[in-house]
């Protein structure tokens, strides 16, 4: 007699209370999801791209209505791509521009910053009004303005302003008040689908042409890394970073009683970015009750070449073979089509429910 194969889950998939009960009871539905948030995290979405591509090239479509997307760093530059008026198309093209992007040892935050405009431009291909009017998706991008010495981009004194946050937030999180401001560029048509934002100094602002790019290049200004940007239309003078720094995977307050969809690169949603460390600081179960969080599987990950989705420090794990990384990472990519596969055979099938954790 023949073993018996046994394909072990490519997929976590975790709840909250509200939507545990309600998938057990009743399934889930295209249309039953309004809310997805995309979290900061890099190279890490192209390793969950067949999720994104089995969402919104298959399962959302199947039943066309408003969501609200809500994005920090790439997790804004993903949703950009899937308001495009082909959105497995948008998705796939971001995969392949960040892909074959390419730096020097020693690369300045200016050449940073000028690589990831000219890579907007070949994503967005003057689409922008397509993005912002798109008939079912209403865009929010998260970014931060900085304030002290984190508006400079000087090493030393962006530098010094940083240790200055991680001693803060050391002591405790509402503390980043002092070094950040959270503001949030969404679609015109529709506010944000968040209750009251209390923790920290907060501001709505609509996107529209003027302000869209520097919204998702400011989005993912990753301090040290790009420059900030300066005096985003609409918002003010000042210097505005990535979102993640403060809102990490988007530990916010939806609003609302829609499923909210989460497709993730960990099982864990993190606060802030300098949270990444202290295993202590937890996400507020409170604002999670409706989410659905699918994330790769441990097992999927040990599978995977070097045993992890892609991360920014493989530009300098491959450094002078940027060959061997594109290669590593397209690898990744084509093997995230199982993470879509199992998701759309679980929701399918009715069999989701049963493979569900608490989150």
């Amino acid at each position: 007699m023949s073993a018996i194969q046994i394909k072990s889950p490519a997929l976590t998939i975790k709840a909250g209370p509200r939507a545990l009960a309600r998938i057990r009871e009743r399934g889930l539905q295209p249309a039953d999801v309004g809310i997805l948030p995309g979290a900061a995290g890099g190279p890490k979405a192209l390793g969950i791209q067949g999720l994104d591509l089995a969402l919104f090239g298959d399962w959302l479509p199947r039943a066309p209505r408003e969501r609200s997307l809500i994005g920090a760093s790439i997790g804004s530059w993903r949703f950009a791509s899937a308001c495009l008026p082909d959105a497995a198309e948008g998705i796939r093209r971001l995969g392949e521009l960040y892909t074959t992007q390419r730096f020097t040892k020693g690369v300045s935050m200016a050449e940073v910053s000028r690589s990831c405009r000219v890579m907007l431009e070949q994503l967005l291909a003057d689409q922008d009004a397509r993005v912002l009017n798109n008939p079912h998706y209403r865009l929010n991008i998260v970014v931060v303005k900085s304030h002290g010495l984190l508006q400079h981009d000087h090493r030393g004194a962006l530098g010094l302003g940083l240790s200055s946050v991680i001693g803060s937030n050391l002591i405790g999180r509402p503390r980043l008040a002092r070094h950040f401001e959270r503001i949030i560029l969404h679609d015109a048509r529709q506010a944000p689908p968040l209750r009251e934002l209390n923790d920290f100094p907060s501001r709505y602002l609509p996107l529209d042409a003027s302000n869209l790019r520097h919204a998702l290049l400011a989005s993912g200004s990753i301090p040290m890394i790009m420059q900030g940007v300066r005096d985003i239309p609409g918002a003010g003078p000042g210097t505005y970073r990535d979102g993640g720094l403060l809102d990490y995977h988007l530990d916010l307050p939806y609003s609302g009683s829609d499923i909210v969809l989460y497709p993730h690169f960990t099982d864990r949603v993190i606060p802030g970015w300098f949270d990444k460390g202290m295993p202590w600081r937890r996400s507020d179960a409170g604002r999670l009750q409706d989410v659905l969080l699918l994330a790769p599987s441990r097992d999927y990950l040990s599978r995977l070449p070097h045993g992890k989705l892609p991360d920014r420090k493989d530009f300098t794990r491959f450094a002078g073979d940027d060959s061997g990384r594109e290669r590593y990472w397209r690898t990744a990519m084509d093997a995230s089509r199982r993470l879509g596969d199992e998701f759309l055979e679980l929701a399918e099938s009715g069999r989701l429910a049963e493979r569900m954790l608490a989150l």
